[in-house]
């Protein structure tokens, strides 16, 4: 039936000719029914890789709307029925004295109340979804888990841009980009089609809307925009309507929390640790357990950005601190007042929150009856702490897990048992061990560190920490044979995988790539010098030497990654640039200027320990080196390349970079990164470095031949060169490379 009604749907979802399109992605056919979101999505991709652009934007929208309509429905009901008469349960259920109440309940009969109100319950929801989602409700619109995760990434906007884009409605195609790379900022291709949207000249600043951010992060963003120019009675509504704002978003992850449970699989259920044992009461306790873990869950998620990973820490109290500063500003005393209460419920020895609070109660004078903390805060951590209680009683008895998000919990309400194991896993995060030293400027002023390397600037010098420029790495012969090879892999265009393309950072330049291991084939091919193959080999090892005695003598690095990278300028496309060759960045976590937060996360490589730029050439114009503050906008130091120079520094957020314009000229560099990690060691290299030997033993045996064979065809390739080969064939990575 419902195949039937989808192209019928489709039908009436598709516009007449010549109709405007409607603003953002509004809801297409209002009151009518939402249907199956992940069979309308399936259709939509089907389209969408038909090449049928009209169809494909309807199915993608209708699908966001019954998604969203899910949702709602869900939330709705579930307050609702929440707050039908009886729909409580006996308070001698919640373990609380019942006035005036009769003889206690005999054994068996809490089973029976309990499951009678269950069933009420459910019998509630069922009735308003069938009246909200049509017949069927919401077991007919059941969406698994991977198509949450995909609407979560905000997949379908990624193909809706395409789409729009084919339709020439340029507009949308610029909101729905933005959608996505809101929340995948580094995805490399939206990237690139962003900048194309912004030279259009059918798009315009407006255009590049979110058209899915909860409502709150804009006013919260908005109000810490009014604080910092100090003007506390503007920013008070929007503070107020931010806290609003993020406890609804709450109640509406939470209502997710109670959809229909999905088959897991064995490794989830181990993850979970509630994992159904067979019988009633064990499968009731799983299933409440998880849907408890997924409620505590839900405050990361409010507090969580669109695309980061991490959330704003202490995301309820740091809103109620701004508060309470502002109405104090403004001189709402009262209010200011009950918002540093608030405070004080989630931390009751915050001195800070106690001094403030003594203030505001001296200068308010006589005390005032009923002056207490926030309802909804008091609510808020009351039912918080319950489920919390019940969780940490079932990590203990029954063996599940439970990560608490709130640094605010009590350690009185951790079980004893519990306690030491909690403190040794919070203690085991790897970041948290600094890496050694170097030693100062004077002692390496006298050590040779290599015969004809001399130490240019440290970190003092370059106002920073953890940073050196070296001289001398690389003799203008050497510099030479590496440019050679870089200009003789990219006449080789295809072949070798180097063929110059627009920078993935700048439509202003061409980007060139070459991995060690590519150079290698290249060489044993015959298409590039085995001289400059094996040179590159030679001082990407000379690099880590280096880099490994000046910042980490005590501990080994790794090179993981190598690459040897050109940039040129275009020609014709210079004139009045505003842009950078690579914008500001660090190489192991995803920096947030805004913040001045560096989240060490996926999709940043966090693995990488240190980085280092070997420069070739210096016959370019721009193209410098230069570190920055963590908000990416002040510079603290600038570095010119020249041929043997390199720049080294640790990949964290303390090493914020970038490169100016490359306006004339092309500009080649050595890229390296190194890691303390063996199992991130970069296998290509000892690849390349077995295939630059072999090939030097049939040169020797060529040689000691006395008759050149008449069979001039090569031999067939070896398994493991053919395994080189395929490997090498794959699509390459998108890399952040200098």
């Amino acid at each position: 039936m419902l195949r039937l009604l989808r192209p019928l749907l489709l039908l009436l979802l598709l516009l007449p000719p010549g109709s405007p399109e409607p603003p953002g992605l509004a809801q297409l056919s209002p009151g009518a029914p939402p249907q199956a979101p992940d069979l309308l999505y399936a259709d939509g991709l089907r389209a969408y890789a038909a090449g049928a652009w009209a169809p494909a934007v309807a199915l993608l929208r209708e699908a966001l709307r019954s998604q969203a309509a899910l949702g709602r429905a869900r939330l709705d009901c579930g307050a609702s029925c929440a707050a039908e008469p009886g729909a409580a349960l006996p308070a001698v259920l919640l373990g609380a004295p019942e006035p005036d109440s009769g003889p206690e309940p005999t054994q068996g009969s809490w089973e029976q109340q309990l499951l009678r109100a269950a069933l009420r319950r459910a019998d509630c929801l069922t009735q308003c979804a069938a009246r909200r989602l049509g017949p069927g409700g919401a077991a007919r619109l059941r969406v698994v888990r991977a198509l949450r995760d995909a609407f979560r990434r905000r997949e379908p906007y990624n193909y809706l841009q395409r789409a729009y884009y084919q339709l020439k409605k340029l507009d949308l195609a610029a909101a729905a980009a933005h959608t996505f790379f809101v929340a995948n900022p580094m995805h490399l291709q939206m990237r690139e089609d962003m900048a194309k949207y912004r030279r259009m000249s059918g798009v315009q600043p407006q255009s590049f809307r979110d058209l899915e951010t909860p409502p709150h992060w804009a006013v919260y963003d908005t109000s810490l925009e009014l604080l910092g120019r100090q003007e506390a009675g503007l920013a008070l509504p929007r503070l107020e309507e931010a806290l609003q704002g993020s406890l609804a978003q709450m109640e509406s992850c939470r209502a997710d929390c109670e959809g229909p449970e999905e088959q897991q699989g064995a490794e989830e259920e181990e993850e979970d640790g509630a994992g159904s044992q067979g019988g009633l009461y064990e499968a009731i306790a799983g299933h409440w357990v998880r849907v408890l873990q997924c409620r505590q869950r839900c405050v990361e998620e409010t507090a969580t950005r669109p695309g980061r990973s991490f959330p704003v820490p202490d995301f309820l109290p740091s809103q109620l601190r701004r508060l309470h500063e502002a109405h104090a500003q403004v001189g709402n005393l009262s209010q200011a007042i009950e918002n540093v209460l608030s405070v004080l419920l989630f931390y009751p020895e915050d001195e800070a929150a106690k001094g403030a609070l003594n203030q505001y109660q001296a200068q308010l004078g006589e005390p005032r009856p009923g002056l207490g903390p926030r309802e909804d805060i008091q609510r808020f951590i009351l039912r918080s702490l319950g489920e919390k209680r019940q969780l940490y009683y079932a990590m203990e008895h029954l063996g599940t897990s439970f990560k608490d998000p709130d640094p605010w919990t009590p350690e009185a309400l951790i079980p004893e048992a519990l306690r030491e194991k909690l403190r040794e896993d919070q203690e085991k995060r790897p970041w948290d061990h600094e890496p050694p030293k170097p030693k100062p400027l004077t002692y390496w002023k006298d050590v040779l560190l290599l015969e004809g390397v001399t130490l240019t600037q440290d970190s003092r010098q370059l106002n920073g920490s953890e940073r050196a420029v070296l001289d001398g790495l690389l003799t203008p012969a050497e510099c030479g044979v590496l440019l050679q090879l870089s200009k003789d892999a990219a006449g080789a265009g295809a072949r070798s995988g180097y063929r110059g393309r627009r920078s993935p950072h700048t439509p202003h330049e061409r980007f060139e790539g070459l991995t060690v291991l590519k150079a290698a084939q290249l060489a044993r091919s015959g298409t590039v010098g085995s001289q400059g193959a094996k040179l590159l080999l030679e001082v990407s090892e000379r690099v880590r030497t280096l880099t490994q005695a000046y910042f980490s003598p005590e501990r080994p690095l790794h090179l993981s990654f190598t690459h040897l990278v050109c940039r040129s300028a275009i020609e014709g496309e210079q004139e009045q640039r505003m842009d950078l060759s690579h914008p500001v960045h660090a190489d192991n976590c995803v920096l947030d200027p805004d913040t001045g937060e560096c989240w060490r996360e996926p999709p940043a490589y966090t693995y990488r320990d240190y980085s280092g730029l070997l420069y070739l050439n210096d016959d370019f114009q721009g193209g410098d080196l230069f570190f920055t503050e963590p908000n990416a906008l002040t510079v603290t130091a600038r570095v010119r390349p020249r041929c043997g120079r390199l720049v080294a520094f640790s990949s964290g957020g303390e090493n914020p970079h970038g490169v100016w314009a490359v306006t004339r000229g092309r500009r080649c560099a050595l890229a390296l990164w190194h890691t303390w990690a063996p199992e991130h060691r970069e296998q290509e290299w000892l690849e390349a470095k077995e295939l630059l030997q072999e090939s030097e033993g049939e040169e020797e045996e060529e040689e000691e031949e006395e008759m050149p064979s008449k069979d001039r065809s090569p031999e067939p390739p070896s398994r493991r060169h053919q395994g080189v080969r395929d490997k090498a064939g794959k699509p390459p990575r998108a890399r952040e490379e200098l």
